[in-house]
């Protein structure tokens, strides 16, 4: 069936807009006359017959309950400015946007690298993984040591059995260096050999105090690499043994054990709990407890001729903490001339052990 044209499918039966003449009331006037809004033949609200409100000059006032100015001004505000909100966790190392680089400025500059540092190696439950020459060397030859793994290429096999000649306490697995690089880490410098054993029995102050030599007591020193330099040159100039913090000093590791290179083996190790308390423990056994530091009087080995000494050092950034100097005997510090104002912990130790056992 054919929809008549006034019609449209659907919808109202009022002709469209455009064919409809201006809206008359009910007495037959029109109530829109053409023309600008606000201009037409009424003059507002009660002024004349047959004159609605909204047909004199000026706009016509809203509806109740709708303020038409009012809802076009809040559905088009624009937004308050929101405080950045603060970074997600693992947000604060993404790349932020690229610098501006102006064309044809050549190849950019490589950016350094921050060094990598040696992680400790996985290894079983109540075990380490010791590597490098020395310290295995050092490590088979110990009967207080015991061994589990040892694993060897052909090359340090040959190098490891000119060091230790007696007969070895465990058969070595033949290996290659790409294995032990998966087994260690690709960063750690294991020479070809590693040994996986068990840490060291922990020694007693009592048994460290039987010993001939000084002491070395380490304040809060954190770097596996530093404890094992110190241990190195304790081993060399006589010392009778190294405490450290049991807390904030590193553990029995690969990296230290190399560093020490094989002082690891042969130096007591004690770990104390409070160093203060070590500290007047040990002066009670009449031990001359002096704080090695920058602004100490200048050490010199005849001043403590005849005295048993233990020589305190404080950590690599902060040094002693101030109970641990107030506890020491007495501060010395290192005489420096030249344009350095300080040295490593682990080269001051060397430097001051040479200056106490000097005759």
């Amino acid at each position: 069936m054919k929809t008549p044209g006034n019609f449209r499918r659907g919808g109202s039966g009022r002709p469209p807009s455009s064919d409809r003449g201006p809206y008359k009331g009910p007495s037959g006037q029109s109530q829109r006359p053409p023309g600008r809004p606000g201009q037409g033949q009424g003059q507002g609200p009660g002024q004349g017959p047959g004159q609605g409100p909204g047909q004199g000059q000026g706009p016509r006032p809203p509806a109740p309950g709708r303020d038409r100015a009012n809802a076009s001004t809040t559905l088009h505000a624009p937004k308050a400015a929101q405080a950045p909100r603060p970074p997600r966790e693992g947000e604060a190392f993404k790349k932020g946007p690229k610098p501006f680089r102006p064309h044809g400025a050549g190849p950019r500059a490589p950016q350094p690298r921050p060094p990598r540092e040696e992680r400790a190696p996985d290894a079983p439950k109540g075990a380490v993984w010791l590597y490098g020459h020395h310290a295995i060397a050092a490590a088979l030859a110990n009967p207080s040591r015991r061994l589990r793994h040892l694993l060897l290429t052909e090359e340090a096999e040959a190098a490891i059995t000119q060091q230790f000649k007696a007969s070895w306490p465990l058969q070595p697995e033949r290996t290659d260096r790409a294995r032990l690089d998966q087994l260690l880490g690709r960063e750690v410098v294991h020479q070809g050999a590693a040994l996986l054993a068990d840490p060291l029995p922990q020694p007693s102050l009592q048994s460290v105090l039987e010993r001939s030599g000084p002491l070395l007591v380490l304040d809060q020193v954190s770097d596996p690499r530093n404890v094992g330099a110190i241990m190195r040159s304790a081993a060399a100039f006589g010392a009778a043994g190294v405490i450290v913090q049991d807390r904030n000093a590193p553990d029995e590791t690969g990296a230290l054990a190399k560093a020490a290179s094989g002082a690891l083996e042969i130096l007591p190790l004690l770990r104390a709990v409070n160093i203060t308390r070590t500290l007047i423990a040990l002066k009670a056994a009449n031990v001359w407890c002096i704080g090695l530091d920058a602004g100490g009087t200048p050490l010199s080995g005849a001043a403590f001729a005849g005295r048993r000494v233990a020589l305190v050092l404080g950590s690599e950034g902060e040094g002693m903490r101030r109970l641990t100097r107030e506890t020491c005997d007495e501060i010395v510090g290192l005489s420096i001339r030249g344009v350095v104002e300080s040295l490593n912990v682990s080269a001051a130790a060397a430097v001051a052990l040479y200056e106490l056992g000097r005759p």
